[in-house]
């Protein structure tokens, strides 16, 4: 897959608040990386993500995990019993636009049939590929 292909169309609004929680309409935030823009920071991709697990994009997901490290295709759906609905973002390390690999410590909270579910992880990230682009290669969940 190209990472420049337009991957999904989320069934949201441009003008509705990102949920990445980032203050942006989503439009303006996740959305144009959700499109094939590339990211230019490792956490405006990890925030991206985290978007993508809330708004189901399958596709994304995959298309934004190191090739070396991702698992198949098929493991990547986002769980439809969880909705994720807060992402808060607790340290970034390098990770900036001319950096080459960065960490980016965050939790996710999500509403699952059991209740609250908080995820809590270290996520390290790396820039591959021809083009460059910022990419999800594996994290440390604490």
């Amino acid at each position: 897959m190209s990472g420049a292909a337009s991957l999904e169309a989320p069934a949201l609004e441009a003008s509705a608040p990102c949920p990445c929680g980032g203050g942006a309409a989503y439009g303006e935030c996740c959305g144009p990386l959700h499109a094939g823009d590339p990211a230019p920071t490792a956490e405006r991709l990890m925030r991206s993500r985290f978007s993508a697990f809330a708004l189901g994009l399958g596709d994304y997901l995959f298309e934004t995990w190191d090739g070396a490290t991702r698992p198949e295709r098929a493991e990547l759906d986002p769980d439809p019993e969880l909705r994720w609905q807060r992402l808060v973002v607790h340290d970034t390390t390098a990770g900036g636009p001319s950096d080459e690999a960065g960490f980016v410590t965050f939790t996710a909270i999500a509403r699952g049939p059991e209740g609250r579910v908080e995820l809590r992880e270290r996520s390290r990230f790396a820039r591959s590929g021809e083009e460059r682009r910022w990419r999800y290669v594996d994290g440390v969940v604490e």
